[in-house]
């Protein structure tokens, strides 16, 4: 079945994780993402880790993770001859994305300006981390630091605490969602007009957008959110808003009628708080009234006794039993795909599913340039001149043992 968004070509100069990921997701959608890598080395994230480990010897799961169905090609971007090479695939794409940091690519010589002249319908995303100008200019823009501005970072955890980040790079997940938002109005804009357009998208705006309705609240109403010390998994929520301990592992227990939670329970003493005002001004103490009761039986025994009152709530799953939950195994959410150097390695599928232009995975993470010459002779470079480009070290390719 043919993809949504099969013949597009979009040339990628994104590193890290928001760029690499919206880009992603183009490729998953069937475009023909182009990773411009730079020689030899590759993207900054192919050394990064976590816990010092790393795949097949060397390979990173964080680079792995966020640059599947893309082809590398590595490339001296500063010489001449390599800038040729990046001009001529500029001539033939549709999207670029990028995420410098404000006014490299123009000092490189491929800023929007310079790029339309080439291709006028060129649709042209940059992701920065604080915006293209401002007092934030020369900061560097980055996810725990954008979490942090934002205010995201205060609110989790306990009054008691100090900031609690956020257990996942969400600042640029949320932004690389947008960049595709973005890209896909643009694209629109264009099939419509012939008229492409430059974008810009940054961490900061993406961060502050995500928390919308705080921010809503704050702006308009005049008050300020703050944490209870029990923890309830939303500052502005009342009780029974959180996670409960259980005799096994923790339950969450989201917005529902209170006497029918009380009845659930079997504890009718907690029908004191069944007032709107007293669950929010009184939510500590309802907490630990409540983790009280939780606490002397196991999840599935309260998961079976609150579903059946047809409660909001559900078990905590650790992130190592997250793919044996039988709602993932039937979502089909992780799947097996070979790469060259790893071997079989199971990746988080696609996360929605289309039903006349599915999404597919069908390339791994590349390798440093593993593409390269594979793209050259799409551009018209025959084997000689690949051989030359190789030798002047204008491009690199990590399977011919040229990395340096």
């Amino acid at each position: 079945m043919k993809q949504a968004l099969a013949g597009l070509k979009v040339i990628d100069f994104s590193q890290l994780l928001q760029g690499p990921y919206a880009t992603q997701m183009l490729g998953d959608l069937g475009a023909d993402v182009i990773k411009i890598e730079r020689y030899g080395s590759g993207d900054i994230y192919r050394g990064m880790t976590f816990f010092n480990q790393w795949i097949a010897g060397d390979e990173s799961p964080c680079f792995m993770a966020w640059n599947r169905n893309k082809r590398s090609i590595a490339i001296d971007m500063k010489k001449e001859a390599g800038k040729k090479i990046i001009l001529q695939l500029i001539e033939q794409a549709d999207i670029v994305v990028e995420n410098f940091r404000p006014g490299v690519m123009e000092r490189l010589g491929y800023g929007y300006e310079a790029l339309k002249k080439i291709n006028p319908k060129i649709i042209y995303c940059s992701a920065s981390g604080w915006g293209s100008d401002g007092p934030y200019l020369k900061r560097p823009g980055q996810d725990l630091l954008v979490q942090s501005v934002s205010g995201a970072i205060m609110t989790s955890g306990k009054k008691s605490d100090g900031p609690v980040a956020l257990g996942t790079a969400l600042c640029d997940q949320v932004n690389a969602f947008n960049c595709v938002y973005a890209i896909l109005a643009a694209l629109y804009f264009r099939e419509k007009t012939g008229i492409g357009q430059e974008i810009q998208t940054n961490l900061l705006s993406s961060a502050i957008a995500f928390q919308m309705q705080d921010y809503f609240t704050i702006q308009n109403m005049g008050v300020q959110f703050e944490r209870p010390e029990s923890g309830i998994g939303h500052p502005g929520n009342p009780a029974p808003f959180g996670t409960y301990k259980t005799k096994d592992g923790y339950l969450a227990i989201a917005m529902n009628p209170f006497a029918t939670l009380v009845e659930a329970l079997g504890d009718p003493s907690l029908l004191v708080y069944n007032d709107s005002q007293v669950l929010f001004d009184k939510r500590d103490e309802i907490y630990y009234r409540i983790q009280a009761v939780t606490i002397t039986k196991t999840t599935q025994e309260w998961l079976t006794i609150m579903l059946g009152y047809d409660l909001w709530v559900s078990q905590v799953n650790s992130q190592s039993a997250v793919a044996n939950d039988p709602q993932v195994i039937h979502n089909n959410t992780f799947v097996n795909i070979q790469h060259p150097k790893a071997g079989n390695l199971k990746v988080t599928n696609i996360p929605f599913t289309m039903s006349e232009t599915p999404g597919a995975i069908t390339r791994p993470s590349p390798m440093i340039g593993e593409h390269g010459p594979e793209i050259l002779q799409e551009l018209g470079y025959d084997q000689t001149m690949i051989d030359a480009l190789l030798n002047d070290k204008i491009i690199s390719v990590e399977t011919l043992k040229v990395k340096q």
